[in-house]
């Protein structure tokens, strides 16, 4: 084999033409990002970027000219499509930096100067069209010191900046399952557990980005405190250092202060419900089983006005409390709500309000739009009418909310003085800043807004002077202003006509009075534009000035949306407030199902449930369909519900404390991680048995079917009893062992209750209702039949049943030897003989004998 041929090295810079070079200078600051280099019209990709950039947007690559002797790779995208190439790439998991044109093109003076504007990352971008409006955009970031490992999450588009430190790997993974982040942080030397090692915006950083002492000054520079002492984290090493390693990060890449980052927010695992990546997949919060946002618990639950109401909605799903303090101030103002008539008028007026939060977020980095501020402003205008309605509610948490909406009337006459009704939706553009706001500013346009009618004069003088009709004066933007005359008309040519442009058929000209016009409009246009600009951006100052109180404000607008929401959904779908007891129970009087009910033609069945310290186990019976994993699912939504705050779809529900919910609940081979459906469901059988509590909500459907008849009863079995008796966690074990219905008569609180059908011949008609007691049978051939299995197929199985039933217990096939247990119970005659002899006493043809000797042992044994 032929040895691997060297890469061959790249040219020096300077046999680079001077653009490239200017390129490969910017390049090599951004070895790993995209870079968009903009050059007229378009942005441009070279080299290897060019490559990438090409087979990730479909972009056509092209090769022009040659720079030190080598082809230049291209691929390019007009200026005007650049965000929705962006938003494409960031999707991918990857980032941008745009470099943009700064100096003003010389003649004879080389590439005009660029430099880099903004450097674009999954998991820091801001721009309305790049961000999805319902979902935060979480930048996160990990470190671990010891045992103790912590996660730091920014969401810069929103301005909130989290930590959370936990020694248990289970809660900072079920925590990082429901942040799910857009870019993933963590120190070179960390190795991430395998579902995070393959995320698409994985970044690994240098060791020492995550250093605590150098990330506490950092932090504390930008909070301004002396410490951190006042949020709580002075003592969470971990956290520190991956906040640090955040702040960091995000500095770099927007290259300007983030004074909208103003609190570090420390959260504790054991404050609320947690959830692993099993029970938020089964109990489809946000998204369904086939990947989908459809029949989703948020798409029953969200009717909230706003984007930003839509996004806290979402995080108090993901993230139920167990404060029921907290949560009892969130049943009233749901209550009170609900029963007002001003929720009527409230949500409308809620509706016109927009992404406030956001647009601070880009009004604090000084990329707001001009459409921005028009937003702001229509949402302030709504404030003193949101604040006259709250006035008459009686309310702790709504009380607290109005006095969170500030009196902005100052900044909203200011808005609507500074801009016009509707702005250009760039500011380059011109004409945002309303008449009358600047004088300056209105002389500048004056002078540029006459240019019309002076020029019209201008050509009627002109062509009684020179009696030529046909003259013309005119402007375009290579030569600016002339006075154009036919070639035909040479000899009328006044002597203070000075050739500006020839063209085939006239001549173009100038003189000193166009001149004298032209210098003057064209500098008041310019003029007029820089000046708008310093108004505008003038205007952001003073608004980011008074951010503390807008984001207070916007803070709290979120939550009304939220709130009102909840009201709505709580009358029209007909739910209750739930009560929350100090006492071990779960009691729900005719249950539902929040998103099967909703997608059903007719009327949902309900259901009761009792567990206490006398009932802690339900074993559930009865036919595929149903209705089992109905039943449970919806136990697991009530409580859900509850802790986030929100009414229930039940009669009544009586709540004590629950600290976990666990579901498992179906399974799938995880071919790419070499896992098999029964290992996906031991893996997460594991994961319950090892972390549940007392005060958990444990869901097990099926447990031990991918498996031995013997080995899954016996699993079954083992588990259902740990759960009963060691753990004593509210459990509801679905099952088709019969078998395990004699649990109740053989543990203290455990108990059979059964989905009851009705059969009607050969048919079964399902009636969803939960009686006590087991089910009689499993009725797998009547559903067997409903699927539309072959009549002659189910006949014979009828036949094998009935052969099968007569023998007990279940015969092995001649062929198959007995299987050999995996944990002996009875200790062998080799094993009491290895466990009683002294190998230091052994000489070696001693120690050779009686290996012989257990060999012949464990032969016979065998």
């Amino acid at each position: 084999m032929n040895p691997a041929r060297p890469k061959p090295s790249a040219p020096p810079l300077d046999r680079h033409t001077p653009m490239m070079q200017q390129y490969l200078r910017i390049k090599a600051e951004h070895p790993d990002h995209l870079l968009f280099y903009r050059m007229g019209d378009f942005y441009e990709l070279f080299f290897e970027d060019a490559r990438r950039g090409a087979a990730l947007l479909d972009l056509t690559l092209t090769q022009r000219g040659e720079s030190a002797g080598l082809p230049i790779p291209m691929a390019g995208v007009p200026h005007h499509t650049l965000e929705s190439y962006l938003a494409r790439l960031l999707r991918l998991g990857e980032s941008a930096v745009i470099c943009e044109q700064v100096g003003t093109p010389t003649p004879g003076k080389g590439p005009v100067e660029r430099s880099v504007s903004r450097i674009v990352t999954p998991g820091t971008v801001t721009d309305e069209g790049l961000l999805e409006s319902s979902r935060d955009n979480l930048l996160v970031g990990i470190h671990q010191i010891g045992k103790r490992c912590a996660l730091a999450w920014l969401d810069l588009s929103g301005g909130r900046f989290c930590i959370l430190e936990t020694p248990h790997e289970a809660d900072w993974l079920a925590e990082l399952e429901r942040l799910q982040p857009a870019e993933l942080l963590i120190p070179e030397d960390f190795v991430p557990p395998a579902p995070w090692a393959t995320h698409r915006a994985l970044r690994r950083r240098p060791v020492w980005h995550f250093d605590s002492a150098s990330a506490r000054t950092q932090l504390c520079r930008q909070f301004q405190t002396h410490d951190l002492g006042g949020f709580g984290a002075e003592e969470l090493e971990a956290g520190i250092a991956a906040a640090g390693a955040l702040l960091s990060y995000v500095e770099d890449t927007q290259r300007g202060a983030l004074p909208h980052l103003r609190a570090l927010h420390v959260e504790q695992p054991e404050d609320s419900l947690l959830l692993d990546a099993a029970t938020r997949r089964n109990l489809e919060l946000e998204t369904n089983l086939r990947g989908g946002s459809d029949h989703t618990l948020a798409a029953v639950l969200d009717r909230t006005q706003t984007p930003m109401g839509s996004r806290l909605l979402r995080r108090w799903m993901q993230r139920p409390l167990r404060d029921q303090t907290a949560l009892r101030r969130r049943y009233q103002a749901v209550t009170t709500l609900r029963d007002a008539a001003v929720r009527q008028t409230l949500q409308p007026l809620l509706r016109g309000v927009g992404d406030l939060e956001r647009i601070l977020t880009r009004i604090a980095l000084a990329t707001a739009r001009p459409r921005d501020l028009t937003t702001l402003r229509g949402g302030l205008a709504r404030l003193p009418e949101v604040r006259a309605l709250l006035a008459e509610l009686d309310s702790p948490l709504l009380d607290q909310l109005h006095t969170q909406l500030h009196d902005h009337t100052a900044i909203h006459e200011r808005l609507q003085r500074a801009l016009v009704v509707e702005p250009p939706a760039l500011l380059r553009d011109g004409g945002v800043i309303a008449p009358g706001f600047d004088a300056e500013l209105d002389r500048l346009r004056t002078l540029s807004e006459n240019a019309d009618g002076f020029l019209l004069d201008l050509e009627r003088r002109e062509r009684e002077r020179t009696g030529v009709a046909t003259l013309k004066v005119g402007y375009n933007r290579v030569h600016g202003y002339y006075i154009e005359l036919g070639r035909s008309h040479a000899e009328r040519i006044p002597p203070e006509y000075t050739r500006r442009q020839t063209l085939k058929g006239a001549e173009r000209y100038i003189t000193e009075e166009l001149k004298r016009f032209e210098d003057q409009v064209l500098g008041a246009r310019e003029r007029a534009l820089m000046r708008e600009k310093a108004l505008f951006e003038t205007l952001l100052t003073e608004l980011a000035g008074e951010l503390p109180t807008l984001q207070e404000t916007v803070t709290a607008l979120a939550t009304l949306d939220v709130l009102a929401c909840l009201a709505e959904r709580a009358l029209s779908l007909d739910w209750s407030e739930p009560e929350l007891i100090d006492e071990a129970r779960i009691e729900i009087d005719a249950g539902r199902h929040p998103v099967v009910e909703q997608a059903l033609d007719g009327p949902f069945v309900p259901n009761d449930l009792r567990l206490d310290p006398n009932q802690r186990l339900l074993v559930i019976t009865g036919p595929n369909m149903g209705g089992k994993s109905t039943y449970m699912r919806q136990v697991a939504l009530i409580v859900l519900l509850a802790h986030m705050g929100s009414h229930v779809p039940a009669r009544a529900a009586r709540l004590g404390p629950v600290d976990r919910i666990f579901t498992r609940i179906g399974a799938a081979d995880e071919l790419a991680s070499g896992r098999s459906t029964f290992m996906v469901e031991m893996t997460e059988t594991a994961n319950i048995l090892h972390h549940a509590t007392a005060r958990s909500l444990v869901l097990m459907d099926e447990i031990g079917r991918g498996t031995g008849t013997y080995d899954g009863l016996a699993l079954a079995r083992a588990c259902a009893e740990d759960l009963a008796t060691r753990i004593g966690a509210f459990t509801l074990f679905a099952t088709h062992y019969f078998e395990l219905t004699d649990l109740a008569q053989n543990l203290t609180g455990v108990a059979n209750v059964h989905l009851e059908v009705a059969e009607h011949g050969e048919s079964l008609i399902f009636l969803h209702s939960v009686r006590e007691g087991p089910a009689s049978r499993s009725y797998g051939l009547q559903v067997a039949a409903l699927a539309g299995v072959p009549r002659s197929v189910v006949m014979a199985a009828r036949r094998h049943l009935d052969a099968l039933e007569t023998q007990s217990p279940m015969p092995l096939p001649a062929e198959m030897p007995p299987q050999l247990p995996l944990f002996s119970t009875a200790e062998s005659e080799v094993s009491r003989t290895l466990r009683t002899l002294d190998p230091d006493q052994l000489s070696p043809r001693e120690a050779l004998d009686l290996l012989y000797r257990l060999r012949e042992r464990l032969d016979t044994e065998s």
